[in-house]
C-alpha cells in the first residue's frame, strides 16, 4: 500500500504516508484520485490535523515526524518551520539566515517530504511566488497560490 490515507482538499487530493508513530511523506495528488480511508491511529490523527488546518489556516498541525534528508535540508526545513502562518520569507532571506544560498534553499523546498506540514509554500521569489513541488507554473503553482491565500498572504 503506497498511502495510509488519501483525503480531499480544496485544490485535489493528499496522500498521506506515515509509520504507527511519524508522519513521513505526504504527496499532492489529482483531484480524481479516490479518497482511501486512514489505515490506523496516526493515519487518522494526520488526517484531522491537516482536515483542521485546511478549514482553518491558524490551525496549528502538530504531527510527530520522521525527515530523511541531508544536513543542509534538514536545516531548511527546519527553518522553514519557524515562519509563521500568514508570512513569507524569500529564498534569499532563508538563506541568509542559515547561511546558504538562495538556490540551494529553493532545492530543498522542492524536495521537502512533508508539504503543507513544512510550509515550503510560505517560501517565495523575491518578486513572485517562486516555484513548488520543482515546477515553476502550472497546476504546482496554484496550490501553492492556494495556499498562501488560505493564510492570508495573498
Amino acid at each position: 500500500m503506497k498511502f495510509q490515507a488519501i483525503i480531499s482538499a480544496p485544490f485535489g487530493k493528499l496522500g498521506i504516508r506515515c509509520s504507527d508513530t511519524d508522519l513521513l511523506g505526504i504527496e499532492f495528488l489529482p483531484g480524481k484520485t479516490k479518497t482511501q480511508p486512514p489505515v490506523g491511529e496516526m493515519a487518522k490523527a494526520i488526517c484531522a490535523d491537516l482536515e483542521a488546518y485546511l478549514a482553518d489556516a491558524k490551525h496549528e498541525i502538530d504531527l510527530p515526524f520522521e525527515l530523511d534528508g541531508t544536513h543542509h535540508q534538514c536545516n531548511v526545513w527546519q527553518a522553514m518551520l519557524a515562519i509563521p502562518c500568514g508570512q513569507t520569507l524569500s529564498y534569499g532571506e532563508l538563506a541568509k539566515k542559515i547561511g546558504s544560498s538562495a538556490q540551494a534553499v529553493g532545492q530543498a523546498c522542492g524536495s521537502n517530504p512533508i508539504p503543507v506540514v513544512i510550509p515550503c509554500h510560505r517560501v517565495v521569489g523575491k518578486t513572485g511566488l517562486g516555484g513548488f513541488m520543482k515546477h515553476a507554473d502550472g497546476e504546482s503553482l496554484d496550490i501553492k497560490r492556494w495556499l498562501l491565500a488560505h493564510e492570508g498572504v495573498l
